[in-house]
């Protein structure tokens, strides 16, 4: 079979499981799409370095997760800084202490993790993060990879990651609860 007819035919059989995972990943479609298409460019150019060792899908995976964190390298960078003056004043103290007020866990809550409806909510907030907080939040929580890999992968130090895991946190704690405990 020729390259060109290999390609083909990994195009035909793997673009759906790639752009699934890219879609998790991106959280939106049309840049999954985009970041799908690049795979099969980049395995286009670099075909004649495929020894077979693997799967065909796996290393085309490789090649997504690759353009993913390149994507957000990219996004992380040009976006602009977030402010948190919705959490701070100009002395540095907080507005609202209710997001200090603890959570206490009781069986109630524990369950929560198996409600339908919470789970939307808790989706809904971290779709509302900043997308250079929820790219973090995602490789960090759940693809629970390791600091070091996120910050090597997304080229930020590991203090700036846990900064910015640390904002995220408050803000997905304050989105829960206004949109579930508030309402409960």
């Amino acid at each position: 079979m020729t390259k060109n007819e290999t390609i083909k035919t990994w195009i035909e059989e793997y673009s759906g499981p790639l752009l699934r995972r890219a879609v998790y990943l991106l959280s939106d479609k049309v840049e999954a799409e985009d970041v799908v298409q690049e795979v099969f460019i980049s395995a286009f150019s670099s075909y004649d370095s495929f020894e077979g060792k693997s799967q065909p899908l796996t290393w085309l995976m490789t090649i997504l997760n690759r353009k993913v964190a390149d994507f957000y390298r990219k996004k992380y960078k040009s976006e602009p800084s977030i402010k948190l003056d919705h959490f701070f004043d100009e002395t540095g103290s907080w507005k609202n202490d209710d997001v200090l007020n603890d959570w206490n866990a009781s069986n109630k809550e524990i369950e929560l993790l198996d409600d339908k409806d919470f789970n939307k909510t808790l989706e809904d907030c971290i779709e509302d993060l900043p997308s250079r907080w929820k790219i973090l939040m995602k490789m960090y929580y759940l693809e629970e990879k390791k600091a070091p890999e996120v910050s090597q992968e997304l080229n930020i130090s590991t203090t700036n990651l846990w900064k910015i895991l640390q904002r995220s946190r408050m803000q997905l704690r304050e989105c829960l609860e206004f949109n579930w405990f508030a309402k409960s």
